[in-house]
């Protein structure tokens, strides 16, 4: 471990002077893949130099108790040395998941789709809870939200949502969002104050680079309509909504949020290229993809990851059997205590994995 936090440091140090080259400077493309590798070994960096540092620390106070006989100062060396011993453990272990690899889409932006399941009308009333439930989380983290598709109701519900969370590791913190999210709450509609159970599912892609996806223009379709649903200013008034179907495989787009075709192209094309580059990497890393589910859910739209239950105001993530009684704190957006523990998860199953191990 301490050869490979060198060869880290090393590269940091490279990279920092690297960006001080006029050369570099100028090329702003590479300046800023160089200035992005060097901000992310930053971290690590700092946590080795005080690894180290301990280390140092325990080190010296070892020479100590081997060399003198002053009492006190043997006293002083014990204290220190406990002091720098438990300080290094705690550090090795945070160096220990700093190495693990990183999910190569992990810094990217993020494409996020609601579909409203089984329940109806209540159904569409949760998947408007989600969707604001992600609005408010956006705004805590300072992330951008931008609506790419929205299908609502006349009751205030949503049967389908696109939208797009722009901000820094946006998809290291959503992807885990992927999957069957259940609802159990009494309906305004329900007379008899029974609770009823409905579902919707949500989708999670990492935004596709340009690099990552090439479409070939004769490979898709794109066809024009009136927006249509319950909102909108310019509804049924301008063929302005576009439609992409993708032939090859059959996937299909489409935005009509804004009021011209070329916005709402550019932004169905973004989701197109979003769900092929998906699909192609998962295609092309069959084998780890498989793992990744294993370890921390499939984001299968067929496997239900968390419930929502109002009577009991609780939310439980059937994935790692956490359960948080703070339902209205935690749809308003305040999500992160459930995040930051699927993120432990991850690391810790990705420590005791036997790839990992060998």
């Amino acid at each position: 471990m301490l050869n490979k936090l060198a060869k880290i440091k090393e590269r940091y140090e490279e990279l920092g002077m690297k960006l001080s080259e006029p050369s570099v400077i100028a090329d702003q493309n590479l300046f800023r893949e160089l200035a992005k590798e060097h901000s992310s070994l930053g971290e690590i960096v700092a946590v080795y130099d005080e690894y180290r540092g301990a280390l140092d620390s325990i080190a010296e106070c070892r020479a100590i108790l081997e060399e003198s006989d002053d009492a006190d100062m043997r006293e002083l060396a014990h204290e220190e040395m406990r002091e720098a011993e438990e300080r290094s453990g705690k550090l090795e272990e945070e160096l220990k998941l700093m190495l693990l690899p990183k999910d190569p889409n992990d810094e990217r932006n993020v494409i996020i789709e609601i579909r409203a399941g089984i329940g109806g009308d209540e159904a569409a009333l949760f998947g408007a809870t989600l969707f604001r439930m992600y609005s408010r989380y956006a705004e805590r983290h300072n992330f951008k939200l931008e609506i790419i598709d929205m299908n609502d109701t006349e009751i205030g519900g949503i049967k389908e949502a696109v939208f797009q969370i722009n901000g820094k590791s946006a998809y290291s913190r959503m992807k885990f969002e992927s999957g069957v999210h259940r609802v159990q709450r009494v309906p305004e509609t329900e007379s008899q104050g029974r609770i009823h159970t409905s579902a919707a599912t949500v989708a999670v892609l990492p935004e596709a680079e340009d690099v990552d996806v090439e479409i070939n223009p004769n490979d898709i379709r794109i066809d024009t309509y009136r927006s249509s649903g319950a909102g909108g200013q310019h509804v049924n008034k301008t063929s302005s909504a576009i439609r992409i179907t993708h032939m090859p495989t059959g996937i299909v787009v489409q935005s009509q949020d804004e009021r011209s075709q070329i916005q709402n192209r550019e932004k169905a094309m973004r989701v197109l290229k979003s769900r092929l580059y998906e699909l192609y990497s998962t295609q092309a890393h069959d084998a780890e993809a498989e793992t990744r589910r294993a370890m921390v859910g499939s984001g299968d739209r067929s496997a239900k990851i968390r419930t929502y239950n109002f009577p009991q105001s609780r939310v439980t993530d059937h994935r790692i059997g956490l359960t948080l009684y703070k339902l209205e704190a935690f749809i308003d957006g305040d999500m992160d205590e459930m995040i930051d523990a699927l993120i432990l998860d991850e690391r810790m199953k990705l420590l005791q994995s036997p790839a990992e191990e060998s």
